[in-house]
């Protein structure tokens, strides 16, 4: 009997390794740097128009390998990204809807927020109804300079002619 509980609990325990060695590992699907994100806006283009520009970083080429321009359209990503240091850097990609899913058209740094070191508290978008049909995007970014402070609104504007503004909120 003793015997037969040792080889029980051998064969149990030994069950219960290969089945942790098994498990997958979780693939980050997000990294835990980004703390806020939100998808709004909306962006087309006639192929031939360039990505949104400030300092581009690493895209993906969502353009026909064989150069013909074909319409593209997509919407807009705004993300912020924790430092070491707490503060926050804020992101701006373009999202193409590609026939094989969603693909990073453009990435670049908002470089105003850098420039502020700031501690952002939340990315909210114009409205909660999804992807707006008109081009452009309306968003506003929550910081603090001082992470005793209240937060400031800022907005995220890019007209329907690709021109990015980001300034301070007026109520």
């Amino acid at each position: 009997m003793a015997m037969r509980r040792v080889l029980m609990t051998s064969l149990l325990l030994a069950g219960w390794s290969i089945a942790a060695d098994a498990a997958p590992a979780q693939d980050a699907i997000l990294p835990a740097s980004v703390i806020f994100a939100t998808s709004t806006g909306y962006w087309e283009d006639d192929g031939n128009a360039p990505d949104v520009e400030r300092a581009p970083m690493g895209a993906e080429s969502v353009a026909d390998p064989e150069g013909r321009a074909a319409q593209r359209h997509g919407y807009y990503k705004l993300f912020a990204v924790r430092q070491p240091d707490r503060t926050s850097k804020v992101y701006l990609q373009q999202i193409a809807q590609t026939e094989t899913g969603p693909a990073i058209a453009s990435t670049i740094e908002l470089q105003e927020f850098s420039d502020l070191k700031p501690y952002v508290t939340d990315i909210r978008p114009e409205n909660s109804n999804g992807i707006i049909k008109e081009p452009g995007l309306f968003a506003t970014v929550y910081l603090k300079t001082d992470p005793a402070a209240e937060p400031d609104g800022w907005t995220v504007l890019i007209d329907e002619f690709g021109d990015i503004t980001v300034e301070k909120a007026t109520n």
